[in-house]
């Protein structure tokens, strides 16, 4: 029976290094996969411009052969036909002004702000070309989440900024926490009337299991070097210096965001409007959090009015079968947190 326990041990002992083994190999495969796949991605990233006008003039035309009679399609198609000789004539004449042009970038948050990336590329390439007498609309929608994500998405808009580009930030439906923090970069925020905005502050929240690990019998080991490289954590007993601490960097965090407010949202009341709570778009006039109530298509339809050239950018890549599968998920989550009246994950690390 010794041998028998023996062998049995040694099998157990083979049979855990050979899961090892297989388990790091496939670690290592995985994270090569990963990385192939991320460049062929990055590789294939391709820009998709269309002109708004084009699309607005086919439908007021196929309205417009609705609603009139023949003699009125006649006389439109005369008039038409007359405008664009006097256009090749002034043209002809060196009398050619282009209009100011209208650049229109979708941005669609969700907690790790992923829509950075697209961002980031459509502003490279709008650098590139964008005059300094055109503008740029940005549709925002985003309820807000990490810190330091949400920081490079405001950075990507400060970059129009200071290239004196004119930019306006649309909201259609919600840019709360760092939502905001991307809208108040804009020359200019117009909101549509029930669109919630504002949201200003910071929040972390995280389980603690650690009293169920005790009643397990189950002992749980951090080591860090330097006082407070881990404040509060998931699995270890918290202390009280750990929560002020941890507290302590979330009024830091607060500070900044507010500081960052007031230098774009010059004329606005900070202290007043800090403090954490959302409005509607016309409550948030009143608080000076935006400047006009009106949708993106408001502004768009403007612009093309105005015989401004209206083009919609953006950066597309394909994506991967996990990143639609986590992408569906995320936005099932979306759907349920403002199902149930709240404007921003709260979940884990801090988040704006």
């Amino acid at each position: 029976m010794h041998w028998l326990a023996t062998f049995g041990l040694d099998y157990g002992l083979f049979l855990a290094e050979a899961a090892t083994v297989v388990a790091a190999i496939a670690v290592v495969v995985i994270v090569l996969t990963s990385s192939a796949l991320s460049l062929r991605r990055e590789k294939s990233r391709r820009l998709t411009v269309e002109r708004v006008n084009d699309r607005l003039d086919r439908m007021a035309d196929t309205l417009s052969d609705a609603l009139l009679n023949n003699a009125e399609k006649k006389a439109r198609a005369k008039q038409r036909k007359k405008e664009a000789k006097q256009k090749a004539k002034a043209e002809k004449l060196g009398k050619k002004h282009a209009p100011r042009r209208l650049f229109v970038l979708d941005f669609d948050g969700d907690i790790r702000a992923s829509a950075v990336d697209g961002l980031r590329e459509s502003i490279n390439a709008l650098l590139q070309v964008a005059e300094s007498d055109d503008e740029v609309l940005l549709r925002l929608e985003s309820g807000g989440g990490m810190v330091h994500s949400y920081g490079l998405a405001a950075s990507q808009l400060k970059r129009l900024r200071d290239a004196g580009i004119r930019l306006t930030v649309s909201v259609d439906r919600v840019a709360a926490s760092g939502g905001y923090m991307m809208a108040c970069v804009g020359d200019r925020i117009v909101a549509a009337p029930f669109a919630i905005v504002g949201s200003i502050g910071v929040v972390a929240q995280l389980p603690n299991f650690h009293r169920l690990l005790s009643d397990k019998h189950i002992d749980f080991e951090m080591h860090t070097a330097g006082d407070h490289k881990r404040t509060l954590t998931v699995f270890g007993e918290n202390t009280q210096a750990g929560r002020e601490k941890f507290r302590e960097e979330l009024e830091d965090t607060h500070v900044l965001f507010k500081r960052f407010v007031a230098e774009h949202r010059p004329g606005l009341d900070v202290d007043a409007v800090a403090t954490g709570e959302h409005w509607y778009a016309s409550q948030a006039l009143e608080r000076r959090l935006v400047d006009e109530i009106a949708t993106s298509d408001d502004v768009m339809l403007a612009a093309a009015r105005a015989e401004r050239d209206v083009f919609t950018i953006a950066t597309r890549s394909p994506r991967g079968l996990m990143a639609r599968l986590t992408g569906q998920t995320g936005r099932a989550i979306a759907k349920t947190i403002h199902e149930q009246g709240l404007t921003r994950a709260e979940i884990g690390t801090s988040r704006y």
